[in-house]
């Protein structure tokens, strides 16, 4: 299992974003977390198997259908083994 951590950036925050993300990454078998980050960017981690999470940052490139996004900053973490994939506050 792998994990990784990304900083998407853009237009991702007021565009359901998150619950897009929550939804894709459960559809995936992920485990991790998604949160808006104060500079309106979106911050997740995630973790599973490397072809899923290749799978899941394609995604990210595209998003929500109301977002825009503009990069997507990733790198590989620690592996911490998240029960579930959850959106945070």
């Amino acid at each position: 299992m792998k994990a990784i951590h990304l900083v998407i950036h853009g237009r991702v925050q007021g565009v359901f974003f998150r619950k897009y993300t929550f939804d894709k990454a459960n559809d995936l078998g992920l485990k991790g977390m998604v949160r808006n980050l104060p500079n309106g960017d979106v911050e997740i981690i995630a973790e599973g198997r490397e072809e899923v999470l290749k799978e899941f940052v394609d995604w990210c490139y595209k998003g929500s259908p109301a977002s825009k996004v503009s990069s997507v900053d990733m790198k590989y973490i620690v592996y911490s083994g998240h029960k579930a994939f959850s959106i945070e506050k």
